[in-house]
């Protein structure tokens, strides 16, 4: 820990969470179908929903049980909520399909999912998979009308009695929740759809392939702008890919995407309709004593994320997680290791293809924290406070009722302690790619497989 660190649990800053298991969704048994890997996670813009994709082309929704059982936080007028979730919704987003130009299976998997802000009482969100974009919009019916509508055939009959005329019921009946495709974005992308991102005058939202990004409006399926193409002339002189992109939170002409060359491009649409030239770049300048087969590979950006006040942005490639100040572009204000236990196995993680692994991060709802994932179901918060760092796991032990979350270490010696993993024991066919942080609590998703793991902060009642 370094002198910040120090200084600031001395000022009495030292804001460590204890999380405790609060539910698991799906099966905990080890026969699973590869259909029902989870393969995205996003919570809504105010908690109360939770959506998740699977290789299946569904989509959950779960949404927050109405319990008025709140406790109190800290003998404070502060109150947290049951951080239970029941399922909402369930539909078929994609199906499988078939390229017969070029003849490609198309899988059904759910790449992203995003939400648009709630403007009345129904939701709407995107959901895509390797081609097509669909706008869904989720709406409740939980009334309606029974009895006599006073319909005759013979309308004199009907009108001269008036004693006769019944008044329709308004009668309760079950909820009905009905997801309702609005939008169908499709026949643009020539590549495989990495990422969606909503913008924030929630009137347009870009989809980013490997080599192409598109602008859309969300009331227009028929017309889309190319905002961004890398496509070389000849495909032999391609050099990188694009792996994520994202619209700034608050400012809705700028956007970033970054590449598997581990660089970061930040983009202003007032500048031009086609944003190949980039407003700022953001790259960590190479260690040339450390380079080897691997570097270009785990230097790839699996994902990318800004902060919620919009200054800041993180990033993750294979081995770290990296936090970009949008003022400074030279180098990343924060750098944390994830898989640096790994440098030593690289060799044999790229020939099982591991090394080409896609983990995701994120931001809490203050930016105070960041959340990204690891092997053997495990995953890490960083409290960028006191730069401490927690690795914690999501497995059968700890789907217990009240079970508390206790730290792991993965160790690379020849003798491991007691409370140490050997990274020789680590199973790397589980592995948490996926997670989500609640934006307004401490309460968090994380997708293992095909189970998704809910947990809270544990607070005195």
């Amino acid at each position: 820990m370094d002198k910040k660190a120090d200084k600031n649990i001395e000022n009495g800053k030292n804001t460590d969470i204890t999380w405790q298991f609060n539910q698991v969704k799906g099966s905990l048994e080890d026969l699973i179908s590869d259909q029902d890997i989870i393969s995205c996670v996003e919570f809504n813009d105010d908690g109360e929903l939770l959506a998740t994709g699977d290789k299946g082309g569904r989509v959950v929704i779960f949404q927050r049980d109405d319990d008025d059982n709140y406790n109190l936080q800290n003998n404070s007028n502060l109150k947290q909520k049951n951080g239970d979730y029941r399922v909402y919704t369930t539909f078929q987003s994609h199906e499988p399909e078939f390229d017969y130009l070029k003849s490609l299976e198309i899988e059904e998997k759910i790449n992203k999912i995003r939400w648009l802000k709630r403007k009345n009482p129904a939701h709407f969100l995107l959901s895509t998979n390797d081609k097509t974009i669909k706008l869904w919009k989720i709406s409740e019916r939980d009334k309606k009308i029974d009895g006599n509508f006073n319909i005759r055939d013979d309308e004199e009959h009907c009108f001269s009695d008036i004693q006769s005329l019944v008044i329709p019921q308004i009668k309760p009946m079950d909820l009905v929740v009905e997801a309702t495709p609005k939008r169908i974005y499709a026949n643009a992308h020539t590549y495989h759809i990495n990422s969606i991102s909503v913008n924030s005058d929630q009137e347009t939202y870009l989809s980013a392939d490997d080599l192409r990004l598109y602008c859309w409006n969300l009331e227009n399926n028929s017309t889309c702008f190319n905002i961004v193409d890398i496509k070389p002339v000849n495909m032999e002189e391609l050099t990188e890919v694009i792996t994520s992109a994202e619209f700034h939170p608050t400012h809705c002409n700028y956007f970033v995407y970054s590449s598997s060359k581990g660089i970061i491009r930040l983009c202003d649409m007032r500048a031009s309709a086609l944003c190949d030239q980039h407003a700022k770049i953001f790259e960590e300048p190479e260690d040339s004593m450390s380079r080897s087969f691997f570097s270009e590979i785990i230097s790839s950006i699996s994902g990318v994320r800004f902060s919620n006040n919009g200054r800041f942005m993180v990033s993750r490639d294979y081995l770290s997680i990296k936090v970009w100040d949008l003022h400074m572009d030279k180098r990343p204000v924060e750098t944390y290791q994830i898989h640096e236990f790994l440098r030593s196995k690289l060799c044999s993680l790229y020939e099982n293809d591991y090394i080409f692994d896609k983990f995701e991060c994120c931001f809490n709802g203050t930016d105070d924290y960041i959340m990204t994932g690891s092997y053997n179901n495990f995953f890490k918060i960083v409290d960028r406070t006191t730069m401490r760092e927690v690795m914690l796991e999501a497995s059968k032990a700890t789907a217990k009722p009240k079970s508390i979350l206790k730290p792991q270490k993965v160790s690379t010696a020849p003798k491991k302690k007691k409370d140490e993993i050997s990274v020789e024991s680590l199973d790397f066919n589980r592995r948490i790619l996926h997670s989500a942080w609640h934006p307004k609590e401490n309460l968090i998703a994380v997708a293992a497989t095909n189970n998704l793991f809910i947990f809270q902060e544990k607070t005195d009642k």
